[in-house]
Parts: structure tokens; C-alpha cells; sequence
């Protein structure tokens, strides 16, 4: 990168473009995919929900590259980096989550949405919670308006950093290349775009987390002399506490990183694939799939940080750990492929960018503007309108990644981005784990507990800790501190959606034929 007249430039050397090209080809593969997923798409049920007809490997990869995002390839691996084995808490809390929406949850609710006719996850909670008032229909679609741009955001954060770690280039010019090939085949495409381009760009990813440690070790010369010299430079790194043993402090840590499996309990950008799904039969070939594609590539940007930890010192790569995954790729790797792996990043991102656009488009268009505005408006001018407002959030979206960058580059990829997925996953997730398994569930009660789980997030990163420090609770802060924001934000979710349609005595009459709703869904009607 250098500097004219105060503005950034490109320097474009042989290595660099070699590393272009291999993303030119990556980008010029994606808005193929766009132009051909375009021509498939002829209604809103197209748009939001690919008809209704896809297959087990198609919705498999879609939800494990969705549910995946920048974190994997730069936070993880800069976990696996900083905190070696016990990163591999991570890697299991993951495994049971995505074990568990799929093996338990997945089959529920396809046969609900199929038999509510539902396009949307607020289509379904109304139907599932006879609430003819439309409210929770909003309050679901306004969480993700909002807490949607929140985590894209993140990305673009992300996709700045990626840029310039790999390539030297300036953060914002990185960050709005990589935006602009998100906006080029998303609106146009849809949900089926994003879903082909989730099973090449889960392809590249897994591919790629394979490829590298495994180039890594060969390098030091194989397992043994990996675990010598991570003995040498950081024991630490062997230890599934980060040798801290058994406390307190490690514990909450262990909770806290197996807790973002929480996410996948119902998160909307993960379980919109369900619907679209062409069968429940599909379910068990495509729980196969995502849970070995979860275990490959997590354990291998796990063991991408710890294989770099062994290779490369904290200041050899720039003092950050995100950059551990961008530093070995371009050290024992020709350029070329190097460019690939820039490929994989972008791939992380624009897989979750483009899940999250077309799920906060759908709450708009599809609960808010047909559903309580024109229930009569046609599918060709909601279609236009979804691919206007999807432009619109990314435009939002790009600002505030633009923010981030500009404010405060230094925080790591990894918290930034779990922040957003907490918002979301503690919005949702409690309320959709009791829709499909309790009947007493009412509407009153999921309002109640969307809204606490929405707020819980950002009290527990930015109130509670300061509160308790001022009272001369620091102790308990750290545990707080180390823990994070999902787990408490989901149990009190959970405890509000319980206690309020406990106490919902008019809610409880409303919910005539619920009881024989999950008896059917549960296989037993």
C-alpha cells in the first residue's frame, strides 16, 4: 500500500497479483451463480424461501456457511492462536448445537412450517402462537431490522481487516471491495444465489481448514515435534483450561466459549434453510453432512492458531492474533493459493452478509409491509421491493462496519462478531426451542422474552459490568466478564418466556389445537 497525496493507492506486485487473480476467478464464480439463481427466481416464495425445494447438501452447507461468518476463518484461528486447546470448547459446544437443531428441532418444525404454510420465521411464530394482532410478528421483524445491519456490520468489519492483513491494502478500500461483490449477486438472486453460493464458498471453506495445519505441521516436521515446540514456547496451549486448571474463572470461560452453540437453536438466518427445504426426509442425510462439516472445519481453525503459535511468535504476525490464518497462508503457501485462502475469507463473510440481508429484507417486505400493510400486493412488486430494502440494509450495514473500523480497529474479530450472533440467538432462541416443545407457550409470553433477550445482550456487555464493579462486586464481574454476554442473555429469555405465559391465563385460551399441533410434529399423530 502506499500513499499519494494523502489517499491510498495499491502497489501491485507480482505476489499481489497472483493473490487477484485467484479472488478475481472466486468473485467472477459467485456473480455467475447470482445471474443464474436470478432467472430461478420468479415469486416471493422464491425470493425468501427458494420455493420450497431444495435438497439435503444444498441447505446443509447453506446453514454451516451461514452459521459460520468471518469468525471462523479470523476469529477462531485467533483463539486457536491465543488460547490453544481450549479453543476446542468451542469446536464441541458447536458440534451439539448444530447436532441438536438438526437430530431435534429440525424435523418439528419443518412439519409445522409446511403445515402453517409459513415462508418466514414470523410467519411461523404467529400461526404457532395465534397471534392474530400482528405484534409478535413485529417485534420479530424489528429485532432483526435492527440487530441484523448490527452483525453484517461485523462482517464488513472483518472484511477490512482480511484485506489488509492479506494484501497490506488500506481497511475501508478492503472492506468496500468486498461489500460491492456481496451487493452484485444478492439482490438480484435471492435466497437460491445465497444458497449455491454457501455450498461453494462451504466447499472452499472446509477445503481450506483442512489444507492449512496440516501444511503446517509437515513444515515443523510432523505431531511430535508440533506438541515439542508448543511445550517450548507455550505449555499453555496443550491445556483445555489454558493452564489454569479448575477455578471458577476457567469454568465460566469453557461456559462461555461451549455457549455459542446456543446460536444455533433457532437463530432466523439458520433455520430459514429448514423451511426451504424440499422434504423432511432430506433431514437425516443433511444432519450428516453439517455436523461433519462443523467438526472438520472447526478443529481445523482451531489447530490452524495452535499450529501457528508453533511457527510464529504474537509480533511476527503483527501483534494480532486474527492474523495468524492470512500469515501462514502467504509463508508456506505459492501465492496463487494464497489468493485462495483470501477467497475462503471472503467466503466466511459474504455467506453469513448475504443469509443475514435476505432474512432482515424478508421481515420487512414479507411481515411487516404485506402482512400488516398490503396483504394484497403482488409478488413481482414485493420481489422489487425486497431487492430495494436488501440494498438498503446493506448500505446501513456497510456504514456502521465503516464506523467500527473507523473508531476502534484494534478489537478482535472474534468478540465483535459474537456480539451480533448473541443479539440475535438470544432473541429468538428461547422462544423457538419452546414453540416446538411446549404447548403452553403463548404469544404473550414470546413478546416478553424476545424483548428481554434483546435488551439482555447489550446489558450484560455494557450495564451490568460497571454496576457491579461500582458496588464492589468485581469478583463476580469477572466471572461475568469471562462467561459473555450469550448464555446469560438466553437464560433469561428462556425464564421470561416461561414465567410470562405461566401467568398468561387469556394467552392460555387462545391456544385452541397447539397441543395436537406438536403432537403432529413430534410424530405422533
Amino acid at each position: 500500500m502506499r500513499t499519494t497525496a494523502g489517499r491510498p493507492t495499491i502497489n501491485l506486485t507480482a505476489d499481489a497479483l497472483w493473490k487477484l487473480l485467484a479472488v478475481a476467478i472466486y468473485c467472477g464464480i459467485l456473480l455467475a451463480i447470482g445471474a443464474v439463481a436470478a432467472r430461478q427466481m420468479r415469486t416471493i416464495r422464491d425470493y425468501f424461501a427458494g420455493g420450497k425445494r431444495l435438497g439435503f447438501i444444498n441447505v446443509a452447507f447453506s446453514s454451516r456457511a451461514t452459521g459460520e461468518s468471518a469468525w471462523l476463518l479470523l476469529g477462531l484461528t485467533g483463539t486457536g492462536f491465543a488460547f490453544g486447546a481450549m479453543g476446542f470448547w468451542i469446536v464441541l459446544g458447536e458440534i451439539l448445537g448444530v447436532g441438536a437443531a438438526w437430530l431435534f428441532m429440525a424435523r418439528r418444525f419443518k412439519r409445522l412450517t409446511d403445515r402453517y404454510d409459513s415462508v418466514t420465521i414470523p410467519d411461523y411464530l404467529e400461526s404457532r402462537l395465534r397471534d392474530p394482532s400482528h405484534w409478535l410478528r413485529l417485534i420479530a421483524a424489528g429485532a432483526l431490522v435492527i440487530f441484523v445491519p448490527i452483525y453484517a456490520s461485523s462482517q464488513v468489519f472483518a472484511t477490512g481487516k482480511a484485506f489488509n492483513a492479506f494484501l497490506g491494502w488500506d481497511v475501508f478500500l478492503g472492506a468496500t471491495i468486498g461489500f460491492l461483490v456481496v451487493l452484485l449477486y444478492i439482490t438480484r438472486g435471492g435466497f437460491v444465489a445465497v444458497v449455491w453460493s454457501d455450498v461453494f464458498q462451504g466447499t472452499l471453506m472446509i477445503c481450506g481448514l483442512v489444507l492449512l495445519p496440516i501444511v503446517g505441521i509437515l513444515e515443523l516436521g510432523g505431531v511430535t515435534n508440533l506438541i515439542d515446540r508448543l511445550r517450548e514456547v507455550s505449555p499453555n496451549h496443550l491445556s483445555l483450561t489454558a493452564g489454569k486448571g479448575i477455578t471458577g474463572e476457567s469454568m465460566a470461560t469453557i461456559i462461555g466459549f461451549a455457549a455459542i452453540g446456543i446460536g444455533f437453536l433457532g437463530s432466523p438466518q439458520v433455520f430459514v434453510r429448514f423451511i426451504s427445504l424440499k422434504s423432511e426426509k432430506e433431514l437425516n442425510k443433511g444432519a450428516g453432512v453439517a455436523i461433519a462439516w462443523t467438526a472438520l472445519a472447526l478443529s481445523g481453525a482451531v489447530l490452524v492458531g495452535m499450529v501457528g503459535r508453533a511457527l510464529f511468535d504474537l509480533a511476527t504476525i503483527g501483534g494480532d492474533a486474527d492474523n495468524i490464518l492470512p500469515f501462514m497462508s502467504d509463508n508456506l503457501l505459492p501465492s496463487f493459493v494464497a489468493g485462495i485462502f483470501i477467497a475462503m475469507v471472503l467466503s466466511a463473510i459474504m455467506s453469513t452478509i448475504d443469509s443475514l440481508l435476505v432474512v432482515a429484507s424478508s421481515a420487512a417486505v414479507r411481515d411487516y409491509w404485506q402482512k400488516t400493510r398490503h396483504p394484497d400486493m403482488g409478488d413481482d412488486t414485493l420481489v422489487k421491493l425486497s431487492q430495494r430494502l436488501t440494498l438498503v440494509l446493506a448500505l446501513v450495514a456497510y456504514a456502521m462496519g465503516m464506523g467500527i473500523l473507523l473508531y476502534n480497529q484494534e478489537e478482535g474479530v472474534f468478540w465483535i462478531i459474537i456480539f451480533g450472533w448473541s443479539g440475535i440467538a438470544a432473541t429468538f432462541c428461547p422462544t423457538m426451542i419452546l414453540s416446538l416443545f411446549w404447548s403452553k407457550l403463548t404469544a404473550l409470553g414470546a413478546k416478553c422474552a424476545m424483548i428481554a433477550g434483546f435488551l439482555a445482550v447489550p446489558a450484560f456487555k455494557f450495564g451490568i459490568p460497571p454496576l457491579l464493579t461500582a458496588v464492589g462486586l468485581a469478583e463476580v464481574n469477572t466471572y461475568l466478564t469471562e462467561l459473555d454476554v450469550l448464555f446469560p442473555a438466553f437464560v433469561v429469555s428462556f425464564a421470561v418466556a416461561i414465567a410470562v405465559s405461566v401467568m398468561d391465563r387469556a394467552g392460555q385460551a387462545k391456544l385452541e389445537g397447539v397441543a395436537d399441533d406438536l403432537r403432529f410434529a413430534a410424530g405422533r399423530d
